[in-house]
């Protein structure tokens, strides 16, 4: 980020997107917001709700049965999504641009929005990297089957991760200061992850609670993803919906965002 503007304007766009990318996650290692809220806490409680016991048992009105170990699997995976894209990601973004970095980018050959997409693929890789953990550890120790449906949970994880990652960045375009920032990923954080069943599963809701799950990026991605784990590819309905807060979210964000 420190060469001359003459030599960066001779650089390729994909190796100056490269090295963004790079920066950007050597950014994230020295401090590791997204590591430890994203990756470290969901699979540390992953480890101590699989080692408690009782968690085998069926969840009661559940249709088809599931018990509360598989049900913990995509509510963990919500969890990492909205810790990277709800809170770390657009608190990083509105402090760049609080600091002016954004704008002082705008001035040399390498377009701000690069920087965007420099962080997007590097929360996203994190993401995936936890949604992995998670997946493999619940499996290999904790007796969750792995998803029977693979092609419908890896729709539905990513979908899910589009939704979140959109409302993300709409956050980092009004947000006006990283306080305000992470205020609303909190506040966020407690209603996303109620309605996908964190504290409450969701085959235990009331019929109204559980029907306004539905329509949430969670709850719908929850349904979704346990769908798939249970061996039936995904209703329509959670994919729509997780579809339709990707593209409200994103083209908002796009159309709102500031560089100052």
């Amino acid at each position: 980020m420190s060469a001359p503007a003459a030599t960066l304007s001779h650089r390729p766009p994909r190796r100056a997107l490269k090295e963004l990318i790079i920066t950007e996650a050597k950014c994230a290692w020295r401090i590791p917001v997204a590591l430890a809220l994203g990756v470290l806490v969901p699979v540390i409680i992953l480890v101590i709700l699989g080692s408690a016991g009782g968690l085998q048992k069926t969840i009661p009105g559940s249709n088809p049965p599931v018990t509360y170990m598989t049900n913990i699997v995509p509510v963990l995976i919500g969890m990492v999504l909205v810790m990277i894209a709800l809170i770390s990601l657009p608190t990083v973004l509105v402090n760049q641009r609080e600091h002016a970095f954004l704008r002082r980018l705008s001035t040399t050959p390498v377009a701000p929005r690069w920087l965007l997409a420099a962080q997007v693929v590097v929360n996203f890789v994190l993401a995936v990297v936890a949604m992995i953990l998670i997946v493999a550890g619940a499996t290999l120790f904790y007796h969750v089957s792995a998803p029977a449906q693979l092609g419908g949970f890896v729709l539905s994880a990513l979908l899910a991760t589009a939704a979140l990652f959109a409302i993300g960045l709409f956050i980092a375009a009004v947000a006006a200061n990283p306080a305000v920032s992470a205020v609303l990923g909190t506040l966020l954080f407690y209603a996303l992850m109620f309605f996908a069943g964190l504290y409450v599963p969701r085959q235990s809701m009331s019929v109204t609670t559980r029907h306004i799950s539905d329509f949430t990026p969670l709850g719908a991605g929850v349904h979704a993803m346990l769908s798939s784990i249970q061996g039936s590819f995904p209703p329509a309905q959670p994919l729509l919906v997780m579809a339709a807060w990707a593209v409200v979210f994103g083209l908002a964000a796009v159309k709102l965002f500031r560089w100052e």
